[in-house]
Order: structure tokens, then C-alpha cells, then sequence
């Protein structure tokens, strides 16, 4: 099924339009991912079949790739957040599900480099959940 999804970084600068069908959505625990997102894993929707449409702020996009690796990213230049990359060699696009506007089409389909996730990263369904922020 042929979804439309629009998101946009956090001060709302860049937005975009993904249109198409996610092939996969991951959720993944190494450690270049870790430094990536601050948190535990990153969260991506994944597809080679996709189109990326930036509708706004595109000369605020950046892009970032380590030297020796595939792993890339792109953000904003005003406040940092995550947004989508298209591999022009690949075709791949990846989306960060964070930065989609409304809800996320599918559930993740795995959680990926889990031997390297961080010591923390374990039994966190049994931390307590608030609603809000701490009191």
C-alpha cells in the first residue's frame, strides 16, 4: 500500500514528503547509532522504492557520513534533528520515524546490533513510565 508521510525537524526550518511503500523499519543498537540519536537505538523506516520531496529549508540540510563507513545522516542546520537520507548509489532513502508528522505506518520489523547495545539497554520495559516530566 502507497503511503504519503510528511515530517519536519524540530524548529520546523526543513520539512519534506515521503511517498511510497517502507520496506522495513528498524531499530538499531550499534553504537555509531547510539552517537547518532543520544539514546539507546535509533529508530528508521527503510526503502528503496520511495520518494523524498523536501518541501521547505533545504538549504538547511546538511549531511554528514564517517570516513570509512556507509553510515551517513542528515540534520538540520539550525537544530540538529535528524531527517531523511536518500543514497543516490543505492537508491536506499531512510527515514528517521522521529521526525515524521503523524503516526508511523507499520511496527518495527526488528531491533538490529543488539551485541553491541549499550549496558543500559537492558529490561526497560520495567522502568517506571510517567506521563510527563518528573515531578
Amino acid at each position: 500500500m502507497t503511503e504519503t508521510m510528511t515530517g519536519r525537524c524540530l524548529c520546523g526550518a526543513v520539512s519534506f514528503r515521503v511517498t511510497g511503500t517502507i520496506d522495513s523499519f528498524y531499530l538499531c543498537h550499534c553504537s555509531r547509532c547510539r552517537r547518532d540519536s543520544g539514546s539507546a537505538h535509533s529508530a528508521n523506516l527503510f526503502s528503496t522504492t520511495v520518494r523524498l520531496d523536501w518541501l521547505s529549508g533545504t538549504a538547511g540540510v546538511r549531511h554528514f557520513r564517517l570516513t570509512g563507513t556507509r553510515h551517513a545522516r542528515q540534520f538540520c542546520s539550525t537544530c540538529g534533528s535528524a531527517l531523511p537520507l536518500s543514497d543516490p548509489d543505492t537508491g536506499l532513502v531512510v527515514v528517521p520515524a522521529g521526525s515524521l508528522d503523524g503516526p508511523v505506518p507499520l511496527r518495527p520489523t526488528a531491533h538490529i546490533s543488539m551485541a553491541s547495545r549499550a549496558d543500559w539497554d537492558d529490561d526497560l520495559a520495567a522502568r517506571p513510565a510517567l506521563d510527563g516530566l518528573p515531578g
